[in-house]
């Protein structure tokens, strides 16, 4: 058995992978911006820890993450339009994390990121969207440095589609969508699999089953 901490415990992705986890008999700790949001987490199985990602210090989260064995990175600041806590929640709540994990003394560190976020941007592109794009670019190549344990999943489109365990992973694919249940059980499999460290790859749906996706990478 494990101890995770999931920070941006109370994201869709983030609460189904507490279920799984637990439901493996992992110990989950899930931060959450604001207390009402515990009783969710409560229900997928992990203890909520109110943590304010944009407020909060490295100390803070080092307090978070206690002595766990990995980190999972979920948080986002979602489709709120403000370009400011792109920079604030998807880069600086990474950077954050980084260093609490490296304070913490946690080697194992996983991110989800974006697909396609190293591609260069139309000059027209929406500002918001650049946001988003450049932080979870940024966060990824601080990961990539950072000397941890790391793995970067990078899913298209999401969806609330039940899970399928079919899916395709590569460092580079066509646009397309996964849902966030199939998601979360590629951050189970890839938390079991020390064989995915210093790994970065898309993900969306497609013919292999999840192993069989992972054993692709290799």
């Amino acid at each position: 058995m494990s101890s995770i901490v999931i920070v941006g415990g109370h994201g869709k992705i983030a609460l189904l992978l507490a279920r799984a986890l637990t439901g493996q008999g992992h110990s989950v700790r899930s931060t959450i911006r604001a207390e009402p949001h515990g009783a969710e987490v409560e229900a997928a199985g992990a203890a909520p820890w109110t943590l304010d990602i944009e407020s909060a210090d490295v100390g803070d989260f080092a307090d978070a993450f206690g002595a766990a064995d990995a980190v999972v990175f979920s948080a986002g600041a979602g489709g709120d339009g403000n370009i400011d806590r792109k920079h604030t929640v998807d880069l600086g709540g990474s950077l954050k994390s980084i260093a609490a994990a490296k304070r913490a003394g946690i080697a194992r560190f996983v991110q989800v990121s974006a697909m396609g976020v190293d591609e260069p941007l139309p000059e027209d592109t929406d500002p918001v969207w650049r946001a988003y794009v450049e932080a979870k670019r940024d966060a990824d190549a601080a990961l990539r440095a950072s000397g941890l344990d790391w793995t970067i999943v990078r899913p298209g489109a999401l969806t609330d589609d039940v899970a399928t365990d079919q899916v395709q992973m590569a460092p580079r694919l066509p646009r397309g969508s996964v849902p966030r249940a199939d998601v979360a059980a590629v951050l189970v499999a890839v938390l079991e699999d020390d064989s995915t460290i210093g790994s970065q790859f898309e993900l969306t749906s497609g013919p292999n089953t999840i192993s069989d996706a992972l054993a692709s990478l290799r």
